[in-house]
């Protein structure tokens, strides 16, 4: 029978008194999107040279540059070297390589960074969550 858009089963509801559906399991919660460029601090210019660099790399397979795409995660800087750990929207992606080097390429070219190390990692994954604003609106999601 149906009752309010819902079948229901009348032997049942007639012999089963009404009770709370069961509590859905918690969520887990999203991982922060942290901005791994700062806009102060020691190393603000820097960034601010590296990110403008890093969005002229653009994902193969998606109109987007990777800053915006937010597969940037974080910059550990050590001396004038950094690590730049970022993601892929894919594992499978067949071009973490050449996406890599460009990355590479891009942290050090007028940045007075001496050595670059890119650190694909794999979790957090990467989510449409951790796009910009303006690849949000670009795609639809806002």
């Amino acid at each position: 029978m149906m009752a309010g858009g819902h079948l229901v089963d009348m032997e049942e509801s007639a012999a089963a008194p009404s009770a709370s559906p069961a509590p859905a399991a918690p969520a887990t919660p999203p991982v922060p999107v942290v901005n791994p460029f700062p806009a102060d601090g020691p190393h603000a210019e820097t960034a601010k040279k590296i990110k403008d660099n890093l969005k002229k790399v653009y994902d193969p397979e998606i109109p987007m540059n990777i800053v915006d795409l937010g597969l940037i995660y974080s910059i550990d800087w050590t001396g004038d070297d950094v690590t730049v750990h970022m993601t892929l929207t894919s594992p499978g992606c067949p071009v973490a390589g050449i996406l890599a080097e460009e990355v590479k390429a891009a942290a050090e070219k007028d940045t007075g960074v001496k050595n670059a190390t890119v650190d694909m990692i794999w979790e957090p994954a990467w989510s449409p969550e951790r796009m910009s604003d303006f690849a949000k609106r670009q795609f639809g999601y806002m």
